[in-house]
C-alpha cells in the first residue's frame, strides 16, 4: 500500500515530524539543566517553575507543546489527501504540505529564539491559512 502513497504528501509529514522531535531534544537540552540547578521536586507546581526559568528555556517548552496541537491537524489531514487521492500525486496538495511544515519550522524558530510575537503570530496566520486549504482541498475530495 506505501507504494501506492502519493510521496509528495508523505515527505512533509515525516520533515514535520522529525522537526518536532528535534525541537524536543532541544527543550530538553535547554531545560534539564535549569531544572536540576533550580532542584525541583514533586511538589514545585508548574506556575513556581515557570516563574523561576528563563524565558528563553520557557519559549522551547512552550513550542514543543505548540507542535503537539495545530499540526496534528496537518498530518490528519495530508494522510486523508494522501489516501483520497488513490496514489495519484497531486501537485498542489505537496507544494501546500511543503508550504505548511515550511512555515511551521519557521514559526518554531522564531518562538524558541526571539519569540517576536507579530511576526510568530503572522507565521501562524499563514500556516492555518494553508491548513484550511488542504482541509477544503480534502472535504472536496471525500465529501
Amino acid at each position: 500500500m506505501l507504494d501506492s502513497l502519493p510521496s509528495g504528501l508523505l515527505r512533509p509529514v515525516i520533515a514535520l515530524n522529525g522537526w518536532t522531535l528535534a525541537m524536543e531534544v532541544w527543550m530538553y537540552a535547554v531545560n534539564i539543566p535549569i531544572i536540576k540547578k533550580l532542584k525541583i521536586n514533586n511538589t514545585t507546581t508548574k506556575s513556581q517553575l515557570e516563574a523561576q526559568t528563563p524565558p528563553a528555556a520557557r519559549w522551547k517548552r512552550d513550542n514543543y507543546n505548540h507542535l503537539m496541537e495545530q499540526p496534528t491537524q496537518f498530518y490528519a489531514i495530508a494522510l486523508t489527501l494522501a489516501i483520497a487521492r488513490g496514489g495519484k500525486s497531486d501537485d498542489m496538495d505537496g507544494i501546500l504540505a511543503w508550504a505548511y511544515t515550511g512555515t511551521r519550522i519557521l514559526h518554531s524558530l522564531v518562538h524558541a529564539t526571539e519569540n517576536k510575537l507579530i511576526l510568530r503570530f503572522s507565521l501562524f496566520a499563514f500556516s492555518s491559512c494553508l491548513l484550511a486549504i488542504m482541509t477544503a482541498r480534502a472535504a472536496l475530495l471525500v465529501f
